[in-house]
This record gives structure tokens, sequence and C-alpha cells, in this order.
């Protein structure tokens, strides 16, 4: 059964994106497949640029799935329904439960500042909450 943790932002202004970008960049340095759940094609663009820029001397092997070559661990998608070849971590930056999330091991979600962003969060976890998974809830300092 996949294990949920949700990661809280501290301090509650921090953005999402770049605490996942640390989130993904600790994951793949631990040998995991992580595929990383944006809401929209252009939040994939934006997390693509980020990931190449969001700490000096930083390295997150990285590619759109739909241009998924085999070789990367690291893959960003924005559809329904990814076919991803990564099972190990999913990161959802995206604000309602990602329907294929029993594909992975671990789904991360982090959650932001805003009491919109807190709100869905919330849903989320009773979402999980009701269906049995195992959940954890952890302060993720500001970087």
């Amino acid at each position: 059964m996949t294990r949920v943790s949700f990661y809280v932002l501290q301090p509650a202004a921090a953005e999402r994106p770049p605490a996942a970008c640390r989130i993904v960049e600790k994951a793949y340095r631990l040998g995991k497949g992580i595929y990383v759940h944006l809401p929209s094609p252009a939040a994939l663009a934006h997390f693509d640029d980020l990931l190449w820029t969001f700490r000096q001397g930083s390295f997150v092997p990285h590619l759109p799935a739909a241009n998924d070559d085999g070789r990367v661990p690291v893959l960003l998608g924005s559809q329904a329904r990814p076919q991803p070849r990564v099972s190990d971590v999913l990161v959802n930056l995206a604000d309602e439960v990602p329907g294929f999330f029993g594909q992975f091991d671990r789904l991360i979600e982090i959650v932001g500042g805003e009491e919109e962003a807190r709100t869905q969060a919330r849903e989320r976890f009773r979402f999980y909450r009701d269906r049995g998974y195992a959940l954890e809830t952890l302060d993720l300092p500001a970087a």
C-alpha cells in the first residue's frame, strides 16, 4: 500500500515548487525513481526550468514524461493518467488527489502556506485517511 507523506512548509509563506525541488533532489540522491505530477503544462514547464536553477551546483536529471527516453530517474507530467515507468515516489503538486497514486510506493504531498492550499491539503489528507492509507505529517523548513 502506498505510504503518504504530507510535508508542511515552514514558514507558512514558503512556495511549493522550490520545496519540491529539494525533495526531488534528495529522492534522486537516494536512487529513487520519481514522478512529479503538476497541475498544467505551464506548471510543468516552470518546474522543468526550476529543477535546473533552484540551487547552485545541483543536478537532477529529468525529462517531461512525454519525452521519456528510459534513462532519467525523474519524470515530470501533467496528464490525468500517466504511464510512468518509475514507481518509487510520486510528488504531487496538483491540488487534487492524483487518481493513479496507487502505482507508487510513496506519495509526497507538499502543503503551501496559503489558506486555500491548506484547505485543499486537508481534503486530500481526509481522502487518504478515510481509505486506510498510512499517513505522516512532517514540517519542512525553508531552505
